[in-house]
């Protein structure tokens, strides 16, 4: 963990460096991965499951391959009744906040006489990917499908490796259970993004993958997206926290180790405009990093947790928008006039009482978010990630007629007659 202040050309040159972090390349695994696909979309299934025994570790037979409801009972009997509510209740958030999403732009008249709305379809059939073996995240389950039923896609199914038993995480099938997801394969890695964007006699061809994974994972999807949409890169999580000398030093620092504990890539970042306050934030996580995955966390806080002081909140805010974090945290006085300046963050949290966690688990907010500074581009996920949006126009004769000239004139510049021919034979009657 290191402290600059931004006005020392030090702190410039590790924040350029910043800037460009998440811009990994897929270059050392892209031959081997594209293999991968190759044989996937040659050999289907017997390609899935000699993959699956080679990587994983699990000898499966087809049959074996989609989850039955056998296994969702079983999943639901051995979890605690407060771990199923947990899984139920934070269900019910995202789907709360999901629909409010779901919003068509009604007719409203350009001219008097010309109508323009926009409806929302949903796209057809998606893909989402899970981590499995040692990184299970049933949170994601939820995030991922349950935008996608409520914008009312018709069939979500979900890929993730299954355990060295052969069965997949109790929770991730109670968390697909109550997220809607159609059905459930025990496939992971490259071969699973491979058998959704291609199809086997198992997996179903899908129109849109989403979801995490490593960089194989990763690389499948770059791979495939000639033929199927993704969602926006995936990469190590980030916190970046906004404080002025109002803050609470003890929430700051366990917020970072939060962050840290995700990945040993991790960023955590604290901008400040107050020295004190830097200095408590740094002796309160010395006196806090009893964690269970305290070698993650100490290498994550080593190489990427870093402490700026601004000279004040604007300056902050800036370096805010440069480093578009993926997480952000509000701690100031007055946080409105800062939230209004933020140009660049996939997900906001403001005030003490609102951590990076609530919103990992259970408010409703998505959080499959952009990271390495792709909030700059990119929204974190949402029901609009599952539609597409269609433009609905309706003209009468005399709407037309009022943009004869308009539309005459800019066919003309286009060199495109027939464009202009296929108006004027609509007004006829009224060209002289």
């Amino acid at each position: 963990m290191k402290t600059l202040r931004l006005a020392e050309d030090s702190a410039e040159l590790i924040i350029e460096k910043l800037e460009q972090r998440g811009r990994f390349s897929i270059e050392s695994v892209e031959d081997e991965v594209q293999k991968i696909i190759d044989n996937v979309r040659s050999l289907g299934d017997q390609a899935v499951l000699g993959y699956t025994k080679c990587f994983d570790g699990v000898d499966l037979e087809v049959d074996d391959l989609k989850v039955q409801e056998d296994e969702f009972k079983e999943a639901y009997g051995s979890l605690r009744e407060e771990e199923v509510d947990a899984i139920r209740n934070a269900a019910r958030n995202i789907r709360l906040h999901s629909a409010r999403q779901k919003v068509e732009l009604g007719f409203r008249e350009t001219e008097k006489g010309v109508k323009v709305a926009q409806i929302l379809r949903p796209i057809g059939r998606v893909g989402i990917y899970a981590p499995g073996g040692k990184a299970i995240y049933p949170s994601s389950v939820l995030m991922t499908a349950i935008p996608a039923k409520v914008a009312g896609v018709k069939e979500v199914i979900l890929c993730t490796p299954p355990k060295k038993d052969g069965k997949i995480a109790s929770s991730m099938l109670v968390a697909a259970r109550e997220a809607g997801v159609d059905a459930v394969f025990k496939v992971g890695g490259a071969q699973a993004i491979a058998a959704m964007a291609y199809g086997t006699d198992s997996i179903p061809k899908v129109d849109k993958i989403v979801g995490p994974g490593n960089i194989y994972v990763t690389a499948a999807k770059i791979l495939v997206s000639r033929d199927v949409a993704i969602d926006n890169p995936a990469g190590p999580s980030e916190i970046m926290i906004l404080a002025d000398e109002a803050a609470n030093p003890r929430f700051i620092a366990v917020d970072m180790i939060a962050q840290c504990e995700h990945d040993p890539d991790a960023l955590a970042v604290l901008v400040t405009t107050s020295d004190a306050l830097a200095r408590s934030v740094v002796e309160q996580i010395g006196q806090m990093k009893a964690v269970r995955r305290l070698r993650i966390v100490d290498k994550a806080l080593e190489e990427g947790c870093w402490i700026f002081l601004a000279s004040s909140v604007q300056e902050a805010v800036k370096l805010v928008n440069r480093l578009a974090p993926e997480h952000l945290e509000i701690l100031v006085k007055d946080p409105s006039p800062v939230l209004d300046k933020v140009e660049n963050a996939g997900a906001i949290f403001v005030g003490e009482y609102s951590p990076v966690a609530a919103g990992d688990y259970a408010v409703g907010s998505n959080h499959v978010l952009p990271v390495g500074g792709y909030a700059r581009t990119y929204s974190g996920l949402s029901v609009r990630d599952f539609t597409k949006t269609i433009d609905v126009v309706s003209c009468t004769k005399d709407g037309l007629r009022r943009l004869e000239k308009t539309i005459r004139t800019l066919a003309d510049l286009e060199g495109l007659e027939a464009h202009w021919k296929s108006v004027s034979v609509r007004l006829e009657d009224e060209v002289r």
